[in-house]
């Protein structure tokens, strides 16, 4: 027997690895190389990766650095120099225990200036800071006066917040802090004027002053402290933050010249003469500008203005005037006209003719070549009073105010032939109605007697009952018993989807809507706009003398806010269809209808407007045909669209809609928003529900009534479709009776307790809108544009 000698298997045996120099010697690396040279590669980093990482930190950051200083210098540089031009400041008081005077006049003793202009009661108070190296433009507004603090906010790089340490901010002035947090705000400095601290103890004035400054966070929370303007120190920091800080900028402006007036002259030829230093962007004598409350103008030419200057050795002290230069002249054939509406055509709607046929059926039923005409006396005729030089046709499409259309649709009224001449009528024309028409569009109140006023007030009354009604039970309406249906909603359609079923959007258009302006590619337009403006027109931070053209004597009239007028771009002066996303102020207490008078404020405009409010598409999609369902009221705490036919304007513009109260300088905020798009194929589809009682139910029929009271009815909506409040779809199958009763086929059992509704929609349109002022009176109800 052998025996084997016991071992163990290899892998538990040890191996060590064999040795590898790391480190060879030169004559082993020679031989290696065998003559050759070794070469650095081309995709080796020349140093480290952390070192790498290190030198791009730091050069970004240097970068960053060199942008910001870049931008600082860009945004200060029309401010420096002996020809600089002036920071702007707003000066708007929130009480009315505050004096401006006295507050810019601690501005001026901080640093031994004085203040020209403050005591001759001029709308601009201008002060040179030697000390700073810049001078100042003082904008001062009453108290209680928001349009005329909008307005100076609106050209202002600086607004001085001025609070009372010993009044609150009434909610006029709250109000008035929204208005302009909506229109946005330049740069916000809060102080408290000198001549109210002396009623606070000097203990008590370190938490009065957080207060305040707790309420100027809520509306601008960059806001670090308030100052007080009766300490020389404190005053002294915040002229110094208005002489040396840069302004922030206001977005809506970017780009867009304004000038302020320093003084404003009117020449030969009804030529305004508007001096002042260009600001925002340039101005182009091509393009129109814009006086607020007041319209678009045409600009002939612009000279330059530049400040005398003194000289001590030639002229012994004497200050010298330069001779102004002509910069820019208006180009008529590239600049903008004044036409913004388009001429309406009224031959090129559709036409319709009879055909052969139908020609030689009339000719064949009367048996002679003529229709004859009627017997005398047969036919009634009614007079009709028109206003002296309209025609027949226009007068045609005037409906008195018992006929409006939208008191129509909710009290059942007749929805046809409201716009249609009668053949029984007769035409005359009357000098004293014309003169009555401008007498209406002249005069802005007008006193009702005690029935009409009480009519108004109950009707008044009812809207909050009408606005809980449609939280209710929205777009629900009951049929008319004493009219047929077909003729009540002739103008309605069926939809078996909103967002999919197809609508020509231009489809049985008003024909006003002609009059409107359409763009191809609003984006594209809107693009090459911008990049055409960077080449053209006076630089900003010069002064110049603007020539207006054509502007009313009531324009250059003194008011209580400087004298602005702001450059428009090309297309600015067209009208077309304006949307606006808005969402309604919590603060604003009442209902808010659809085509309910508001003042619409977005850039430089101010319009009196009738809106029409829609649903808003979340993400900006329009779906498949672009139709939106109508909002009769503009509720609380949702995004709307509201559309208005307005003049164009590019960017995204803030605006908001104000209502006027019995004090015109007490307006009340409705709601806040941004400028969205002018869509003229935007659909708003007016929508209401038919609904009806399941009288028999047998399984998946139903027998329903009060839907409709006659067959006719019943057979005219047969092809729309039903839906129930409880998910079920169906269709008419047959009318029963002569009542309005039919039998209704669903697609699965229904409830007795259930409801049976049917959804019929209409296009609507907004109304014309006109040019607000605060001394002018409306115009009456204005163009407004038919449904």
């Amino acid at each position: 027997m052998v025996v084997e000698a016991h071992h163990h298997r290899s892998t538990l045996k040890q191996k060590n690895k064999p040795f590898k120099s790391h480190h060879a010697t030169k004559s082993a690396l020679k031989d290696i190389a065998k003559g050759r040279t070794a070469r650095q590669s081309t995709k080796s980093p020349a140093v480290s990766t952390v070192t790498q990482a290190r030198l791009n930190r730091r050069n970004t950051q240097k970068q960053v650095q060199a942008t910001k200083r870049a931008s600082l210098v860009a945004a200060t540089r029309i401010f420096n120099g002996i020809d600089g031009a002036p920071r702007i400041v707003a000066i708007i008081p929130l009480s009315e225990d505050i004096d401006t005077q006295t507050c810019i006049q601690a501005l001026g003793k901080c640093v031994d200036e004085e203040i020209h202009g403050i005591n001759e009661k001029k709308n601009i108070w201008t002060m040179k800071t030697s000390r700073f190296k810049t001078s100042l433009q003082f904008l001062p507004v009453p108290f209680a006066h928001p349009f005329a603090a909008l307005d100076v906010a609106r050209a202002a790089d600086y607004t001085l917040l001025l609070l009372s340490p010993t009044i609150e901010v009434t909610p006029a002035g709250d109000t008035l802090l929204r208005m302009l947090q909506a229109q946005g705000l330049p740069t916000v400095i809060a102080a408290i004027p000198p001549t109210t601290t002396e009623y606070i103890d000097a203990k008590a004035k370190p938490a009065v002053l957080k207060s305040l400054l707790s309420f100027i966070q809520y509306f601008d929370p960059t806001q670090r402290r308030v100052f007080d303007l009766s300490a020389p120190a404190d005053s002294l920091n915040t002229l110094r933050a208005l002489a040396e800080g840069c302004p922030g900028e206001v977005k809506w402006r970017a780009g867009r010249p304004w000038v302020v007036g320093e003084s404003v002259e009117r020449g030969e030829g009804g030529v305004l003469k508007v001096t002042g230093v260009v600001r925002g962007g340039r101005l182009s004598p091509d393009r129109l500008v814009h006086i607020p409350n007041h319209g678009d103008y045409l600009v002939s030419k612009i000279m330059s203005a530049p400040l005398p200057r003194t000289k001590h050795a030639k002229s012994g002290g004497m200050d010298v005037e330069a001779e102004p230069v002509l910069l820019a002249e208006r180009v008529p054939s590239s600049a903008d006209s004044m036409v913004s509406t388009n001429v309406a055509d009224d031959m090129a709607n559709e036409q319709t003719w009879p055909t052969e046929e139908e020609m030689a059926g009339a000719l064949q039923g009367t048996g002679e070549g003529e229709v004859p005409d009627a017997k005398k006396g047969t036919t009634p005729k009614r007079i009709r009073r028109i206003p002296k030089g309209m025609t027949e046709y226009q007068a045609s499409w005037i409906v008195d105010e018992s006929e409006d259309e939208d008191q129509d649709e909710d009290q059942g009224g007749a929805e046809e032939g409201g716009g249609r001449i009668d053949e029984d009528e007769e035409m005359v024309l009357d000098d004293a109605l014309d003169m009555e028409s401008e007498r209406k569009s002249v005069i802005a109140f007008q006193e009702l007697d005690i029935e009409e006023e009480q009519k108004q007030l109950t009707s008044w009354r009812k809207r909050s009952q009408e606005e809980q009604d449609a939280q209710a039970f929205p777009d629900e309406i009951d049929t008319p018993q004493d009219i047929p249906a077909c003729t009540r909603f002739a103008r309605f359609r069926g939809l078996r989807s909103l967002r999919t079923s197809p609508w020509d959007p231009y489809e049985n258009l008003p024909s006003d809507y002609a009059r409107i302006f359409e763009f191809e590619d609003f984006k594209r337009t809107e693009r090459d706009i911008w990049h055409e403006l960077e080449d053209n027109g006076i630089e900003p931070g010069r002064r110049v003398t603007i020539f207006i053209e054509g502007v009313s004597p009531e324009a250059s009239v003194p008011s209580e806010s400087p004298f602005v007028i702001y450059g428009l771009l090309k297309h600015e002066h067209k009208k077309t269809v304006l949307h606006f996303t808005v969402q309604r102020n919590t603060e604003c207490e009442g209902s808010v209808r659809s085509k309910d008078p508001l003042i619409l404020c977005y850039g430089p405009r101010r319009l009196r407007v009738n809106p029409v409010y829609s649903h808003h598409t979340r993400g900006g999609g329009k779906g498949a045909n672009n139709v939106h369902k109508f909002e009769r009221f503009l509720w609380h705490g949702t995004t709307t669209v509201a559309s208005v036919y307005a003049p164009i304007m590019f960017g995204k513009q803030p605006c908001m809609l104000l209502r006027e109260t019995q004090n015109p300088q007490t307006p009340e905020l409705v709601a806040m928003g941004t400028f969205m798009n002018p869509d003229t194929t935007r659909i708003i589809a007016k929508r209401i529900i038919l609904t009806g009682h399941p009288f028999k139910v047998h399984k998946k029929t139903a027998t329903v009534r009060y839907m409709f009271f006659n067959p006719d009815d019943i057979q005219y909506f047969k092809p729309i479709q039903l839906f129930t409040k409880h998910g079920r779809t169906g269709h008419i199958r047959e009318s029963l009776g002569t009542h309005g009763y039919f039998k209704a086929h669903f697609d699965g059992p229904i409830n007795q307790m259930d409801t049976v509704c049917m959804s019929l929609y209409k296009r609507v349109y907004p109304r014309w809108s006109e040019n607000w002022a605060t001394l002018g009176a409306s115009s009456g109800k204005g163009d407004e544009m038919e449904e």
